[in-house]
């Protein structure tokens, strides 16, 4: 209810101040489990990647999202439990089987599942490589997956950014679903996984014209911040910063 409610909300507003551009929703199905795999180029994408569809994606979002103090932190919680985003705690060791799991609940209840095979927000405007635990997800759930693609949230609304630029013009495009059924029953092969990823990862590249590059997208910002890579599990599925 209160996604519908947030949605008649915000969606006039949103299309008359930024006009968003957005291609092949009728390669979404009007109902029935399928997995959205998106890039994660900005906090503009949680809006204007569900906007132009009829029926609620839900996400999984990082835990810090719930556990915010004060009134800013109260205001996320309430929005972000609103819209469906489920939280995960991606530092134990469990994560990466907490997001499985919790992923084919979603799927097992016939819902759009959204997820970011990049595992965090991108650093910058291109596509990073993607962690395999979308791959488990289609293998186990055995459902399509519509590569979507966010367009110019970047230059909208780039990491620091309080508030969305205007004269910015988002958009999302969805892709023709992509059907795995010949490699079903090869959850346990790494290489299958890692192939399944990635064509996932370059249709996503196709539809946003974004440069690939092949590497986490976690080590290219730990780069930049003159950090070492942190160890992480390739299956590891959420939001991230």
């Amino acid at each position: 209810m209160f996604w519908w409610v947030v949605k008649g909300i915000l969606a006039p507003f949103l299309y008359l101040v930024w006009r968003p551009r957005n291609e092949g929703m009728e390669n979404v199905p009007a109902e029935g489990p399928v997995i959205l795999a998106g890039n994660h180029l900005s906090f503009a994408d949680h809006f204007f990647g569900p906007l132009p569809l009829r029926r609620p994606i839900v996400f999984l979002g990082k835990r810090e999202y719930f556990t915010g103090k004060g009134l800013k932190g109260l205001i996320s919680k309430g929005f972000m439990r609103g819209v469906g985003v489920i939280p995960l705690d991606r530092t134990g060791g469990n994560a990466s089987e907490e997001a499985l799991a919790t992923g084919l609940r979603v799927l097992r209840e016939g819902k759009l599942l959204g997820i970011y095979p990049e595992g965090t927000r991108a650093p910058d405007n291109r596509l990073y490589k993607g962690k395999t635990g979308v791959a488990r997800l289609v293998l186990e759930s055995k459902v399509p997956v519509i590569p979507m693609a966010m367009v110019n949230t970047f230059e909208l609304m780039p990491p620091g950014q309080i508030w969305p630029r205007v004269g910015v013009r988002p958009g999302v495009r969805f892709g023709k679903p992509m059907d795995f059924s010949s490699y079903y029953g090869k959850d346990e092969d790494r290489e299958v996984l890692r192939a399944i990823t990635d064509q996932i990862m370059h249709a996503i590249a196709e539809l946003s014209g974004q440069e690939y590059v092949d590497k986490y997208a976690a080590d290219a910002k730990a780069e930049l911040a003159g950090q070492a890579p942190r160890p992480a599990s390739d299956g590891d599925e959420g939001d991230g910063n």
